[in-house]
């Protein structure tokens, strides 16, 4: 009954398919292009602009699932609401939409410290405690936005996506006319890259595209959300393809690979001074505020929305600490704390490298729940579901073997915390999966 109250509240239609749009492109664009180009370029070398294609095709993939499933039962759960049609309300419905709110705060956090790294780009300064000090500073920022309330972050999300499309869009473009249209990252780099290397840099292009999971967790509050949920998430893949592939061209015309991966938490600023001087190299800078501000906003719209309906679906145990007001103000709090969290103690690289364990394993859960448990009610195809599951396993496993090479206590660190949210679950919950029968008794 609690769960079914707070569904009729949330759809009130305070989402239109602009502002939906406008919620996924701000999340993907703010960390796609200012926060992932570099990282991807350093895993990719100069293919990196061919691994965003291929970023947005498995993103298309998985996202065929997400919307057959929220066209039948549109929802402010979300994924969650995917999780349990799928599996029932046990452990591995609640981890697996645990793994998926726990990336996009890791998203939040990654998106926060590359808004510091542009912000203190003119004074040359790269590290310190500036940095995370400034990162949550713009969490806090989105927290006060959303305390407004949907109309405020429905409106600013569709005023801030407008500017840094267009702002982006033309940066890509001025790059490469005065390069000559030359792509100088396919010049003679000091390192050597690998087909691995290329196939784990998708991962963080997929990274990339996630943001099409924020209209998935805002479907209750869309306006006619059994169309427009999957119109939101198809136009925003395309619009984020188009201008993730334009920077990437931008950046590679005016900066060689081996400057691409030094200037890894900036490389747009970088690569702006060479082919626009130095005011394009500000008007850059404040073009990557305005984005990953935005970014940040978004994100923390969806996650908290999705967090109390988790609360409210007893897949996860809810404390008010002495707060007062609505449970969705409560996990508003908890998702900008952690967030911080993650922004003072993680740099971007590992911050990035763990919102792409969480994501990978999530989406492989649910992609299987739903060829295992919904497919024929929904009318999905299982050659699309199984080939999102294959793509999801070959990059999770490529991913893997490139991180233990540079960086294998990340590795850890995603093992030991997607085991500990599965076991949290199970005790919480007593069961890791209800009997099909009670499966389909959910719906």
């Amino acid at each position: 009954m609690q769960h079914n109250q707070a569904e009729h509240e949330a759809r009130n239609n305070s989402i239109s398919l602009s502002s939906a749009v406008a919620m996924g492109t701000g999340v993907m664009i703010g960390a796609g292009i200012f926060a992932l180009t570099g990282q991807i370029a350093e895993l990719a070398g100069p293919l990196f602009p061919l691994a965003f294609i291929a970023g947005a095709f498995i993103s298309s993939v998985s996202a065929y699932g997400y919307i057959r499933m929220s066209n039948k039962w549109p929802s402010s759960g979300g994924i969650a609401m995917i999780l349990q049609k799928c599996y029932g309300s046990g452990a591995v419905a609640a981890g697996a939409a645990l793994l998926m709110a726990l990336s996009m705060v890791i998203a939040e956090s990654l998106v926060a410290r590359t808004f510091a790294s542009y912000v203190l780009r003119p004074f040359d300064i790269a590290d310190g405690p500036l940095v995370p000090i400034l990162a949550v500073g713009v969490i806090a920022f989105a927290f006060l936005v959303n305390i407004a309330g949907n109309k405020s972050v429905g409106l600013f999300s569709v005023v801030m996506a407008g500017l840094k499309i267009g702002g982006i869009a033309l940066f890509g473009i001025a790059a490469l006319w005065s390069s000559g249209f030359q792509f100088t990252a396919a010049s003679q780099s000091s390192q050597t890259f690998t087909i691995t290397g290329f196939v784990a840099s998708v991962a963080l292009a997929i990274l990339a595209f996630k943001g099409f999971t924020t209209i998935t967790n805002s479907g209750g509050e869309i306006v006619d959300p059994n169309r427009n949920v999957g119109r939101a998430i198809v136009i925003s893949i395309a619009i984020c393809a188009a201008v993730y592939l334009l920077v990437a061209f931008g950046v590679g015309s005016s900066l060689t690979i081996d400057e691409i991966i030094s200037a890894r938490d900036y490389s747009l600023a970088e690569a702006a001074e060479p082919a626009l001087g130095q005011i394009g190299f500000y008007l850059t800078i404040l073009l990557a505020a305005v984005a990953t501000a935005s970014g940040v906003l978004a994100s923390v719209f969806a996650v908290s929305r999705m967090l109390a309906m988790l609360t409210e679906m007893k897949m996860i145990p809810h404390s008010h600490f002495g707060m007062k007001g609505p449970i969705q103000r409560h996990t508003l709090i908890y998702t900008v704390v952690i967030a911080s969290i993650l922004a003072v103690f993680f740099d971007l690289g590992r911050i990035a490298s763990l919102g792409a364990f969480f994501y990978l394993v999530m989406d492989i859960v649910v992609q299987w729940g739903i060829y295992r448990f919904r497919r024929q009610e929904i009318g999905a195809s299982a050659v699309v579901l199984l080939a999102a599951i294959a793509f999801d396993a070959v990059i999770l496993a490529a991913f893997t073997m490139m991180k233990l090479q540079s960086d294998p206590a990340i590795v850890v660190y995603a093992i030991g915390a997607i085991s500990a949210v599965f076991i949290f679950e199970r005790f919480y919950l007593s069961t890791w999966i209800e009997s099909e029968e009670g499966v389909n008794k959910s719906s």
